[in-house]
């Protein structure tokens, strides 16, 4: 097995580890099993109710994992169903359906399925299941959200394909028998294995998907892989998942029932929490957390987490198509009041896109993240006067935010300087919308500024800069620099070594910053509260990639 089995540990009376490290980053290299490590002298109990419930933020927009691209969804389907890869606590890529891959130039990969892996109505998950799934992702008669992943893997054809230029038939993924599938790419990709771990890399059950069409994700219908199947679902209510006992990995199961519960007010979902409701949050209302740091040492936990928080600017509606507005708008958001103030959670204040706890990668920094907040403000006025706005013609927008306490805290506080520091040259309005409607209003482009965040989907540079490359199906800014979009291209055309990537990279950010079609304001970090009884909680995965099926109840 391939994962920390506290199953077998915790039935002896013992804890029991396992390291794996992924194989993406050398080409000869083979995923293998590694010798396990002996249990230690360490007795845990475990409770006989074996039941976790996980605040989720909000109501998800889908459970097909070809149809979503945000956090609450993810964590939901990580449970429902599983990759060729998945990652372990510290955020190593491991095998997931496939038992091992192998690549000798990172341009083909060849994954060997498990022979035990099956569906959760028993139907064996083969090679064919995957090819099927990744062909659905990107087909554009699906209108996957994220199909722009699939072409950011580089896979064969994949832009074509995408694009509707070329048939599904034309990408580079290709089923050689029941458990063997074949993948290649156009260019060596050294970090390919690691993007196989995202949702829209999920496979479907092509028969449950064909016969009930978007009625397939329903309880009762809903055929996943994963450890657990969708028992339950009320909208805005909850999501109640339990045990797939087809699972390959059943036996090393420890969790029986998980249930998720989409709590927007932070205020609310903590209480519940307090009163022994939730086993674990999706996040800490800010203005508690010095409290509950005090009064619930043993309860919060803060994880790293690779996302960036920041506001996108439309810069296809005047006057955000003006680079100078930009600029006036993000210089004066004091980052430092953001995180020190209002957060408080160890956030760091960002400048850049890319997360600086990406691997490998250091962006010079900015001009004027160099400058006192002081010399920002004075300047962000200059900007804004030249762009012919002044205490006769103030500047007049909205800013859009998905209904969070926490969100609606740093946009009153965004509000409140650039009304300080531009006075009556701005009139600033705020408004909120629940997470579908905000998600629909950010592709059809229906905002002036808007709050947005971007977490990972792997560790490298890209998983950041791809979102404001020109035909990103994420950027919803709709910014378009040639020179920004050469440089990934370059990276990835060009390029031969990590270190040639990552100049690139740079020169890309470097671009960002001058057009500044979003202003980055922090750097995130993962505070919730986890109950004392959870074990096997990942705190150090820098993805925040949290699978249900490798937590534990204690008896407490």
């Amino acid at each position: 097995m391939y994962k920390n089995k506290i199953t077998q540990a915790l039935l002896l009376g013992a804890g029991l580890s396992l390291g794996l490290a992924g194989c993406d980053n050398k080409p000869e290299e083979t995923q293998a099993t590694q010798p396990e490590a002996q249990p230690q002298a360490t007795e845990t109990k475990l409770a006989e109710v074996q039941e976790l419930v996980r605040g989720n933020g909000t109501e998800v927009a889908s459970l097909d994992p070809h149809k979503v691209e945000g956090v609450p969804e993810s964590h939901v389907l990580r449970d429902l169903m599983e990759g060729l890869v998945i990652q372990d606590d510290l955020g190593n890529t491991i095998p997931g359906t496939a038992e091992s891959w192998s690549t000798e130039d990172n341009q083909t990969f060849t994954f060997k399925i498990r022979k035990d892996a099956k569906w959760s109505n028993g139907d064996p998950v083969t090679a064919q299941d995957f090819e099927y799934s990744f062909k659905r992702a990107a087909d554009p008669a699906t209108a996957s959200p994220y199909a722009w992943y699939i072409e950011y893997t580089k896979m064969k054809n994949a832009k074509d394909v995408t694009s509707g230029k070329k048939p599904t038939s034309e990408l580079g993924v290709k089923a050689i028998d029941d458990h063997t599938l074949v993948l290649e790419t156009e260019v060596p990709l050294p970090y390919f294995v690691k993007m196989m771990a995202h949702t829209t890399m999920y496979p479907v059950h092509r028969s449950t998907v064909e016969n009930f069409k978007d009625s397939w994700t329903k309880p009762g219908v809903f055929v996943g892989n994963g450890a657990y199947v969708l028992k339950d679902w009320v909208v805005n209510e909850k999501i109640v998942l339990e045990r797939n006992e087809n699972y390959w990995d059943n036996a090393d199961t420890v969790i029986d029932k998980v249930t998720f519960l989409p709590i927007e007010n932070q205020n609310a979902e903590m209480n519940r929490f307090l009163s022994g409701e939730i086993d674990i949050t999706y996040e800490i209302p800010n203005e508690q957390f010095r409290r509950l740091e005090t009064e619930y040492p043993d309860n919060i936990v803060v994880s790293p987490n690779l996302c960036t928080y920041y506001y996108g600017f439309n810069t296809q509606r005047a006057p955000f198509d003006d680079v100078r507005v930009r600029k006036a708008l993000s210089y004066t958001i004091d980052r430092d009041v953001v995180t020190k103030a209002i957060l408080g959670q160890g956030q760091k204040p960002a400048y850049a896109l890319t997360h600086s706890g990406i691997t490998g990668f250091n962006p010079e920094t900015p001009e004027y993240a160099s400058m006192s907040q002081q010399e920002r403000d004075a300047k962000a006025k200059e900007l804004l006067a030249e762009a012919g706005f002044d205490a006769e013609n103030p500047l007049d927008f909205t800013l859009l935010y998905n209904t969070s306490e926490n969100h609606k805290k740093i946009a009153v506080a965004a509000q409140s300087m650039w009304k300080k520091s531009l006075g009556n040259f701005v009139s600033v309005n705020l408004e909120n919308q629940e997470w579908k409607t905000y998600l629909d209003s950010s592709k059809q482009g229906d905002f002036d500024v808007r709050r947005a965040g971007w977490c990972a989907d792997y560790n490298e540079a890209s998983t950041f800069l791809a979102i404001a490359m020109t035909e990103n199906g994420s950027n919803d800014q709709k910014y378009s620099s040639a020179v920004f979009d050469k440089a990934m291209n370059d990276a990835v055309k060009v390029a031969k070594t990590e270190e040639e990537r990552n100049k690139f990279y740079a020169i890309a950010e470097a671009q960002l910053a001058q057009d500044m079609p979003i202003a980055p304001i922090y750097q995130y970090v993962q505070p919730r509260l986890v109950s004392t009884a959870v074990g096997g909680y990942p705190d150090q995965n820098p993805q925040d990639n949290i699978y249900s099926k490798d937590m534990y109840i204690i008896a407490e």
